[in-house]
């Protein structure tokens, strides 16, 4: 891997219901797992999820007109990939946070963006640019 992988532990309230979402539905190999947590290997980054109480405190920030989720995570995709993806979640039946859509269009850092939870009610962003370069442009 060319980048650092990232790590990320979070909080859910079924393993089981997790295992689908993440193994199942988001083809995400699952690593190493004790009773009461399990790790994933989100395309090629770690992440861990804990089963924990549930957290208050949902906040979101409007970005490019859409309110997006403060606490959110995810994964910068080819395009081609980020496609696949929005295709597959539609076929399931997935309900969107925010829809598959292209932001910031015509602007520095023009992106493919769509926003799902997990049954926990974490929110992922799985995002795609069409140029590299204009993942951290200013």
């Amino acid at each position: 891997m060319d980048r650092p992988r990232f790590h990320l532990a979070f909080p859910v309230r079924d393993l089981a219901e997790t295992r689908a979402f993440y193994g199942d539905l988001l083809d995400c190999p699952e690593g190493r797992s004790a009773a009461d947590w399990v790790d994933f290997d989100f395309h090629g980054h770690q992440i861990v999820a804990h089963q924990a109480p549930a957290e208050g405190g949902a906040c979101s920030s409007m970005v490019d007109g859409e309110a997006v989720p403060v606490r959110h995570f995810g994964v910068i995709l080819t395009l081609a990939d980020w496609r696949a993806l929005a295709e597959r979640l539609r076929a399931r039946g997935v309900d969107f946070l925010i829809e598959p859509q292209t932001r910031f269009i015509g602007e520095v850092g023009e992106q493919a963006t769509l926003f799902i939870r997990d049954p926990s009610g974490n929110a992922l962003e799985f995002k795609a640019f069409a140029d590299d370069a204009q993942v951290f442009a200013r």
